[in-house]
C-alpha cells in the first residue's frame, strides 16, 4: 500500500517561542535549508519515494529554485504557513493573512497548494476555526492535527478522515502514532521517529496498512544535516530538536526502502473512502 511521506521545509532556527530566535534574527543566521532539503530530495530519488513538501512562504521567497526543483522532481508542494507561527497565536485574522502570504509566495514558483500543515501541529482544540479558514481559502487537505498530548489531543482520530467545516469538507491527515509505555507516542515524526528502530516503525506502518489506511511520516530537512548548528534551547525543545540526530539519514533510508511512499494526495487516492467526522 502507498503511504505518505511529508517534509516540513523550514530552517534549523524556525523554532516557535524562543526569543533569541525570533524573526528579527533569521536573516543574520546561517542558512542550511537548501543543503539539507537537497539531501532529502536525493534520498527520495534513491528510494524511489515521492513526498509532500510543506514549504514555508518565507523559504519560497528566498529559495525559489529549491521549490521549483521539488516540483520538477515529481513531489507535491503544500503550505507550511509563511513565517512559522502557531495558528492559535496568530488568531483567525492573522492566520488567514499568513496563509495567503504563503500561498502567494509558493504560487509564484509552483502550482498553488491545496494542502496545508500548521507549524508545530498548532491546529488543535484552541484553533479549530483554522479549518474553516483553510476551506474558505481553497485548501482540501490539512495535516496539522496530532493525536498526542503535548501539541494536540490523544482523542483526535489517528487515521485519515473528513471533517465538516462551514465552508465545506476538508480531509484531515494525522501523523503516525503508536501506543508505547502507556502513552501515545509520535512514532511517525520527531524525536520518537529518530528514537525508534526502523523495524518498529515498519511494523507500525504494516499494521496501519492492514487496516486499509496509509501511514503518514513527517521529517524536517534539518534532521539530515551532517553538521547541525547548535543553539541554546529550553530543555524540552533541546531534546525534541537534537535527540538522536546521528545516523538518522541511514535509518530513514531503511524505512523508505522497505515501504512504499508517495505524496499525501496520491496516498489518499489509493486508500478506501475516508470516514466523515462531524
Amino acid at each position: 500500500m502507498l503511504n505518505a511521506l511529508t517534509v516540513d521545509v523550514e530552517e534549523w532556527f524556525h523554532v516557535c517561542g524562543v526569543p533569541h530566535l525570533d524573526r528579527a534574527t533569521w536573516d543574520a543566521l546561517p542558512t542550511r535549508v537548501e543543503l539539507t532539503t537537497r539531501r532529502l530530495l536525493d534520498l527520495c530519488d534513491r528510494t524511489n519515494s515521492r513526498a509532500t513538501f510543506f514549504v514555508l512562504g518565507w523559504i519560497a521567497d528566498r529559495f525559489p529554485q529549491l521549490v521549483a526543483d521539488i516540483t520538477s522532481a515529481g513531489h507535491q508542494v503544500g503550505s507550511h504557513g509563511h513565517v512559522h507561527a502557531r495558528a492559535y497565536e496568530l488568531g483567525e485574522d492573522g492566520f488567514r493573512v499568513d496563509l495567503r502570504a504563503s500561498l502567494e509566495a509558493i504560487a509564484a514558483i509552483a502550482p498553488r497548494p491545496s494542502c496545508f500543515r500548521a507549524p508545530e501541529w498548532s491546529i488543535n482544540n484552541r484553533s479549530l476555526w483554522a479549518l474553516d479558514v483553510l476551506a474558505s481559502e481553497g485548501m482540501t487537505i490539512d495535516a496539522s492535527m496530532a493525536p498526542v498530548k503535548l501539541v494536540g489531543d490523544p482523542t483526535f482520530p489517528r487515521t485519515p478522515h473528513v471533517r465538516k467545516t462551514a465552508r465545506g469538507p476538508i480531509q484531515e491527515v494525522p501523523p503516525l502514532v503508536a501506543d508505547r509505555f502507556g502513552q501515545v507516542m509520535p512514532i511517525g515524526w520527531g524525536w520518537a521517529l529518530r528514537f525508534s528502530s526502523p523495524s518498529a516503525v515498519l511494523g507500525t506502518i504494516e499494521q496501519t496498512n492492514q487496516a486499509g489506511l496509509p501511514a503518514v511520516l513527517t521529517v524536517h530537512p534539518w534532521e539530515l544535516d551532517p553538521d547541525p548548528p547548535r543553539v541554546a534551547l529550553p530543555v524540552r525543545l533541546r531534546f525534541a530538536h537534537y535527540f538522536r540526530l546521528s545516523g538518522f539519514g541511514r535509518r530513514l533510508q531503511e524505512i523508505l526502502e522497505n515501504a512504499r511512499f508517495g505524496s499525501i494526495d496520491t496516498a489518499l487516492s489509493s486508500s478506501s473512502s475516508l470516514p466523515l467526522l462531524s
